[in-house]
């Protein structure tokens, strides 16, 4: 299928069903990646979704792309910049309900699927809209609370649903960051799965088919 010129840059591949608006999975790559990172599972996915995978709308100076800086220095240690985030998870949510309408998918079915920085966005979105979102497969990200909408915790978050993992022997974010989901999770009321994996920063083999595995019944 040809992409229409949205508001963010996308990969989409089609859904199997002809009749009626399909459910749709959101891809949200990592820091300094691309739409085609995450694109590489949706051949393994469940057909029956409409799969579209967004570009991050900073580019970054040597290549790839970011839903927010992320600055390293030795009097600070790591910084991002919670304010760019904010604002990518506004843009994040006018694409969904474009891509939705333009392409005639199911509101009331949207999984979000992240990566690293991606998941961190998909929390957010997520976590601020439960309205909006029915699924998201947190890969190898945490709960960045500083970017949830103001009074997130007074909405009903009981209808959504989260698979959350992380590799044991994370760099790049501690496994003890991720670590601090589920406890968040319950306390807002959200059906959850939390597993960790023999890995880095990536996602496993076993840890893609147990993702794909919770997805079978949420289409």
């Amino acid at each position: 299928m040809t992409t229409a010129p949205l508001s963010l840059e996308h990969l989409i591949r089609p859904s199997s069903i002809i009749k009626g608006k399909p459910p749709v999975l959101f891809m949200f790559h990592g820091y300094g990646s691309n739409e085609e990172d995450l694109f590489s599972f949706a051949p393994e996915l469940q057909e029956q979704f409409c799969v579209i995978s967004v570009r991050a709308p900073y580019p970054m100076e040597a290549f790839g792309n970011a839903w927010y800086a992320i600055n390293f220095d030795a009097a600070n240690g790591k910084w991002s910049d919670d304010e760019q985030a904010k604002s990518s998870r506004d843009k994040i949510v006018v694409f969904i309900d474009e891509a939705c309408k333009t392409y005639g998918l199911d509101t009331d079915n949207i999984t979000l699927l992240g990566f690293s920085q991606g998941t961190i966005l998909s929390y957010s979105v997520a976590l601020s809209y439960p309205e909006k979102i029915k699924n998201v497969v947190a890969l190898s990200g945490y709960i960045n609370e500083g970017i949830l909408v103001d009074g997130y915790q007074d909405k009903s978050h009981k209808d959504l649903k989260i698979y959350a993992s992380h590799g044991q022997v994370d760099q790049v974010i501690p496994p003890e960051w991720a670590q601090r989901a589920p406890e968040f999770l319950s306390n807002l009321g959200i059906e959850h799965v939390y597993e960790e994996f023999p890995v880095g920063h990536g996602v496993a083999p076993q840890n893609f088919y147990s993702f794909k595995k919770w997805l079978d019944d949420k289409i």
